[in-house]
């Protein structure tokens, strides 16, 4: 079963990579490393959602 966390890399609009956390500060952490590793993709972004209660807490790029 995934974790509450999830977070989602898009390019262009089509999903990429997709990683589920049981801790949001892991999942942060996480989202940091991503945009470390592909902030360069063009077009990429970046989703942190809590899958429970279906709320965006970070996007990346901001908005």
């Amino acid at each position: 079963m995934p974790g509450r966390f999830h977070l989602l890399l898009a390019s262009q609009g089509q999903p990429g990579r997709h990683g589920w956390w049981n801790s949001e500060s892991v999942a942060r952490g996480k989202l940091a490393r991503w945009v470390g590793a592909y902030g360069t993709m063009p077009g990429g972004c970046i989703t942190l959602t809590d899958e429970d209660t279906g709320t965006v807490l970070q996007v990346w790029p901001l908005e």
